[in-house]
């Protein structure tokens, strides 16, 4: 795991070589130039739930980390704590905002951003931002900070379809170092939701099971560890 600021933790999965490029081949190709110190000062990546955003923005942290000094700061998360967790940041090279939206509205925010790209960029470093929106349909409460980032590298991530979401998991699996059966892939895909966050943590989690117990991660294993955990989440929820 890749230490970062505030204390979080970068999973070591989050990288380029588990990412599928599909349609985002060129905001995948803009990213890695910006974690290698190339590219825009400022860069926005955009687009769904489950179309790659946090991934992306962890990878370049990540990949940036090894020669510079990075951070990637998930605003969803942090934004309540005030705009105090951001300090220290203009000190990075590479910083990652991940849903930026999240505080976009927000003068006291919006300053707080606004000066922390400005210190960036004279330093030479870059800066990241997330959101599901392009820049230019977000509410800003400080033009400036918005004309900015419209004036940003913009980028519109696609959600996998389902033959990228094939190639995405089976990717994914061969990072973990297992093969993942074509038939346990495509039951998958039928009966859990599509998006890629929540497919790739139920085929972590099934991959923890399959190694405690020594077993292959085949379509009656599945079964049996999902029923498993629905007895004990139902025993849990009892009451005496």
């Amino acid at each position: 795991m890749r230490q970062i600021p505030l204390g979080l933790r970068l999973p070591d999965r989050a990288v380029f070589a588990g990412l599928l490029p599909a349609r985002n081949a060129e905001a995948v190709e803009h990213a890695k130039q910006v974690a290698q110190g190339a590219g825009t000062a400022l860069t926005w990546l955009c687009g769904p739930a489950g179309a790659g955003k946090t991934h992306l923005l962890q990878a370049i942290c990540a990949s940036a980390s090894e020669r510079v000094r990075s951070g990637y700061v998930p605003l969803a998360q942090l934004a309540s704590l005030g705009v105090g967790v951001l300090e220290g940041f203009p000190q990075l090279a590479c910083l990652c905002l991940d849903d930026i939206d999240q505080v976009a509205g927000s003068l006291e925010w919006e300053h707080a951003v606004f000066g922390l790209l400005r210190e960036i960029e004279d330093a030479g470093g870059r800066l990241v931002l997330s959101a599901v929106a392009p820049p230019a349909l977000l509410e800003w409460a400080l033009p400036d900070l918005g004309s900015r980032c419209a004036a940003a590298a913009v980028f519109q991530l696609r959600v996998l379809d389902e033959g990228e979401q094939q190639e995405a998991l089976t990717l994914r699996a061969r990072l973990r170092g297992f093969e993942l059966p074509e038939e346990t892939l495509r039951w998958l895909q039928r009966r859990f939701p599509r998006d890629m966050r929540s497919l790739y943590e139920l085929l972590d989690a099934l991959d923890e099971a399959a190694l405690a117990a020594q077993r292959r991660l085949t379509i009656p294993f599945i079964r049996e560890v999902l029923r498993s955990a629905r007895d004990a989440a139902s025993q849990g929820g009892s009451t005496d």
